[in-house]
């Protein structure tokens, strides 16, 4: 089997623009990505994301489970050997803070 070699990922934004990329060891928890991804949020963004939990990562398609490992996770169908992947990452919009929101009821 072949050595373990860091992986190339950049996190492209919902604007378009990219964070990274960087090489990352494959034993890297997706909770850890979002975690670079929130430090490294661009502040003149304005609104962002406070939470691991705003964010989504999405690798081809797939949306990716905090609890799982980037190799675990990535999808080597299409890749380039020593390309970048590109996860597209999705912040969750603000919840509102007033409970619930029940609909009115109909009879």
């Amino acid at each position: 089997m072949a050595a373990k070699e860091p992986i190339e990922v950049k996190f492209r934004l919902s604007d378009g623009s990219d964070i990274g990329p960087n090489k990352y060891d494959p034993s890297t928890s997706v909770f850890s990505l979002k975690e670079t991804i929130l430090s490294r949020w661009p502040q003149e963004r304005g609104i962002g994301p406070r939470t691991v939990s705003d964010l989504k990562l999405i690798n081809a398609g797939r949306i990716l489970e905090n609890n799982r490992t980037l190799a675990e996770s990535r999808v080597p169908i299409g890749e380039v050997p020593g390309g970048v992947i590109t996860m597209h990452v999705v912040v969750r919009p603000p919840q509102s803070d007033n409970g619930n929101n029940n609909a009115s009821s109909s009879t």
